[in-house]
């Protein structure tokens, strides 16, 4: 009894932590996007550098890119993270619940409602 109480309240947390991933990869979104520029031309995406006439100076490079891109990757780089946790996270509570079990079932809907709430 005491050990249906324990799964019942680890897929509780499990489900509230699967919406708080799923809210935070939500707000990096929106932090990546506010990374990028208005304007995604090239001659935005990279800066000239002084002195250069070769013909493929507006050519773009990892090295070219402004601080913004590399802001704007680190951030997906994040959320790749974020959706790998959750996926593996959703799994898990997907393989609980069929269990077919009531109270385990009911853990995960209220931890949802709980994550979503919170």
């Amino acid at each position: 009894s005491s050990g249906m109480l324990l799964s019942v309240l680890v897929i509780l947390l499990l489900s509230m932590l699967y919406e708080a991933i799923k809210m935070g990869k939500a707000m990096l979104l929106r932090r990546a996007l506010l990374a990028l520029p208005r304007s995604l031309s090239q001659e935005s995406l990279v800066e000239p550098e002084e002195g250069n006439t070769h013909p493929a100076q507006g050519s773009p490079s990892l090295m070219g890119f402004p601080i913004f891109f590399r802001r704007w990757f680190r951030y997906h780089v994040g959320q790749t993270l974020f959706h790998v946790v959750q996926v593996v996270l959703g799994y898990m509570v997907m393989l609980a619940v069929m269990s077919y079990n009531a109270w385990i079932f009911l853990g995960a809907i209220v931890g949802s409602t709980l994550g979503y709430f919170v």
